[in-house]
Parts: structure tokens; C-alpha cells; sequence
């Protein structure tokens, strides 16, 4: 055995086996390589889109739940100022209907005053009649007693 014989063979097999590894091997392993890269890549692109599509998400959360919050404050305010129109439409309401009843008991008071007046005004004139009546039965016949009787009841009737 010749070692220049041994050197070549193998150098020659070395090649051989480069050159069907380069030609057979390499391109179906570069293009495994090149598809993993690239799905890593649309992976870390697409994690980096979620990320920002979150904080995007985020920020419409907290910007509705803001503009919730302050539409609950308006609704409430609305709720209140309502509630204060109401309270003051029933102190009118209720203050009217008091005013009513009050002008109606000042009306039912000087109705039955009147009638109180009017019925001691009867009655004082019957008591006067009856007090002249006495006091003319002595004095007076009973024609000159009669009119006499008659203008004094005509007269407490009509004053």
C-alpha cells in the first residue's frame, strides 16, 4: 500500500462525498433552515402585532370605560337635577292645593258666620218683638200693637 495512493483515494472520496453533499444535501437542508427562519420571523412579527393590537384593545377598554363612566356621571346628574324638579313640582303642587283648601275653609268661615249673624239677627228680633209685645199688651189695643209689632220686625230684619 501506497500511502500517495491512500492520500489521493481519500481526497478523492472527501470530494466526492462534498460535492454530493453540496449537490443532494445542503440545498433540502438550507431550504429546511430558510423555512424555519421564516416561520420564526412571521411568528415573532405576528407575537409583535398581538402585542401591539393589545395595547390597542387596551387603550379602546380604558377610553370606553371613561366615556362609560362619564355618561354614568350625566345619567346620574340627569337622575338628580330630575328628582329636584320633582320635589319643587310637589312643594308648588302641594302648595296650591293647601292655598285652595285654605280659601275654601276663609269661604265655609264666612258663610257660617253669616249664618250665625243672620240666625242671632232672627233671633234677637224675635226676642225684641216678643219684649215689645209684652210690653204694648198693656200699653196699646191690638190693631195700633200690630203695626207697631210689624215696622219694628221689618226694621231688625232689614239692619
Amino acid at each position: 500500500m501506497n500511502i500517495n495512493f491512500t492520500l489521493i483515494s481519500q481526497a478523492l472520496a472527501f470530494s466526492t462525498f462534498i460535492w454530493f453533499t453540496v449537490k443532494f444535501v445542503w440545498p433540502p437542508l438550507l431550504r429546511a433552515i430558510e423555512e424555519r427562519q421564516k416561520t420564526i420571523a412571521d411568528g415573532l412579527a405576528a407575537g409583535e402585532r398581538g402585542r401591539h393590537e393589545l395595547e390597542l384593545a387596551s387603550q379602546r377598554a380604558t377610553d370606553i370605560l371613561k366615556e362609560a363612566k362619564q355618561q354614568a356621571s350625566d345619567v346620574i346628574l340627569q337622575a338628580e337635577k330630575r328628582a329636584s324638579e320633582i320635589v319643587e313640582e310637589a312643594k308648588r303642587a302641594a302648595k296650591e292645593e293647601g292655598d285652595r283648601i285654605i280659601s275654601g275653609a276663609k269661604a265655609d268661615i264666612h258663610h257660617e258666620v253669616f249664618s250665625a249673624k243672620e240666625a242671632l239677627r232672627q233671633h234677637a228680633a224675635k226676642l225684641a218683638v216678643a219684649g215689645a209685645e209684652k210690653i204694648l199688651r198693656r200699653e196699646v189695643d191690638a190693631k195700633v200693637h200690630a203695626d207697631i209689632l210689624a215696622s219694628i220686625e221689618e226694621d231688625l230684619s232689614n239692619g
